[in-house]
């Protein structure tokens, strides 16, 4: 999405994305946030907190790591191990499970940075006591919606898997909008949360790649 050919990040595309972006993310919190969202609640379904369950920003930080641990053991039961920092980053910056790891802890630590800044209050307000509104710099969860963590995380790592296996990128990409959107169906997140979620979990998994292939070919 934000890559040129030579897999350098394409800023002028970034900077365009960005401010369509927050004009999108502007309408969604002054406009069309609340007629979507219930809307999409009405297609509610057990399948999407399933979904929401396997494709949690933890799952995806835990089973990378855990290919990227079996990667590295394998790596050095066919070379003598060193068992240091340097040794263990050498074997394991070829994974395309570490890629994923990167990506997708990249876009889950900013995501929370962004959450406790602009604090805005889960769509359970609304549905309980009609109030919606931002509270930034609040710690509590309920008031972390913005952007959607599932989202942040799943356009980051399966973005990233698209990038490496292109022939895969129209299953990805339509799963990581499945995703997307099964968070507002479930209640869990406004339409808004999830647009920027998509967004910002696009330019990590962008990011990732262009460093990782610069560092590869030095």
């Amino acid at each position: 999405m934000f890559l040129t050919k030579e897999n350098k990040l394409n800023w002028p595309r970034i900077v365009i994305g960005a401010v369509i972006t927050c004009a999108a993310v502007l309408c969604g919190v002054f406009w069309f946030d609340i007629p979507v969202f219930d809307f999409l609640r009405g297609f509610d379904c057990r399948a999407w907190t399933i979904l929401g369950v396997i494709f949690s920003a933890k799952n995806w930080l835990i089973v990378s790591l855990i290919v990227l641990i079996v990667f590295y053991i394998k790596k050095s039961l066919q070379t003598k191990p060193k068992f240091g920092l340097g040794d263990f980053y050498s074997k394991i910056k070829s994974s395309y499970a570490f890629w994923i790891f990167s990506s997708v802890l990249l876009a889950v630590s900013t995501g929370a940075v962004l959450k406790f800044i602009i604090g805005r209050a889960r769509p359970i307000f609304y549905e309980m006591v009609g109030m919606t509104g931002f509270f930034p710099g609040t710690s509590d969860s309920v008031f972390h919606s913005m952007p959607s963590g599932h989202t942040l995380a799943s356009f980051a790592g399966l973005v990233m898997i698209g990038l490496l296996a292109p022939r895969a990128k129209w299953f990805t990409w339509s799963l990581a909008i499945v995703i997307g959107v099964s968070r507002v169906c479930a209640g869990f997140h406004w339409p808004s949360d999830v647009i920027l979620g998509a967004f910002w979990g696009m330019v990590c998994a962008d990011i990732v790649h262009a460093w990782m292939v610069r560092r590869i070919n030095k």
